[in-house]
């Protein structure tokens, strides 16, 4: 496989057509110039969610695309949900992106063209200059938007937002450096980590638009927690992260941003 698609689903039926209508005529596209993967990872949903998903898998609208549903028996966490993807994605290239479209997938090609530049992490990015935010209330903000602050303080100013799950990696940087969070926090780890390591990190100004189904599955008050530890560890200097040597023989320059 050339690209594997990662969708982290928990509670999702209701977005599941969305992901038909929206997401699967990109990776159509996608996969008539390279060989495309889907990984449907549903997260021990309590809902209707594997059903739904399980419907979607001989839709016409996927074309040559590969799909598989990859389920966990019980809720076990966002970061969870990533690992047994990331283990199951067969692509040089993997995506991330989140089931309810807050990203819109049409940007799915934009991401991998920066990746086709040179880029080693390419993250959507809401809070760089050229991005932006559609609809989402204030208070949902404050956690992503402080986050990231502290984090652009702490590791790299160059990158505004580090809490976006709309990303995609090349395969060495899933491969070389781990991420211990089961939950919310996994991403942000996985980004920080990679960008540690001297991992090409590059922002892809985007617009984070509101939810339309659902709600919002993140705790807030836990979230801020294991933001507020991983802070810690970074600030002591306590995170396992790859040496330079470890990840690949020459970095060849600096990070964009």
């Amino acid at each position: 496989m050339d690209i594997s698609i990662i969708v982290p689903c928990y509670n999702e039926a209701e977005n599941t057509d969305k992901l038909r209508r929206e997401l699967f005529p990109i990776l159509a596209e996608l996969a008539r110039e390279s060989k495309v993967e889907l990984l449907l990872v549903d997260d021990g949903s309590t809902d209707r969610t594997l059903e739904a998903l399980a419907s979607l898998l001989d839709t016409p609208e996927l074309g040559g695309v590969e799909a598989r549903i990859l389920q966990h028996g019980t809720n076990r966490g966002l970061g969870a949900a990533l690992r047994t993807g990331f283990g199951a994605a067969r692509g040089n290239v993997i995506v991330t992106t989140d089931s309810d479209g807050t990203y819109r997938f049409t940007e799915i090609p934009t991401l991998l063209r920066y990746i086709d530049a040179g880029a080693d992490i390419v993250t959507a990015s809401p809070y760089h200059p050229q991005g932006g935010v559609e609809g989402v209330p204030a208070y949902r903000l404050v956690l992503s938007r402080g986050s990231s602050l502290l984090y652009r303080l702490t590791v790299d100013p160059r990158i505004h937002t580090y809490t976006a799950l709309f990303r995609a990696y090349r395969r060495r940087v899933i491969d070389t450096i781990p991420f211990e969070s089961d939950g919310f926090l996994a991403g942000t780890e996985l980004l920080v980590k990679a960008s540690l390591a001297g991992y090409r990190v590059v922002e892809c100004p985007a617009v984070l638009h509101v939810r339309q189904y659902g709600a919002s599955k993140a705790k807030i008050a836990r979230t801020i927690r294991a933001h507020l530890g991983f802070q810690s560890q970074i600030v002591l200097g306590r995170l396992n992260v790859p040496s330079a040597a470890d990840v690949r023989p020459s970095l060849g320059g600096e990070k964009w941003a």
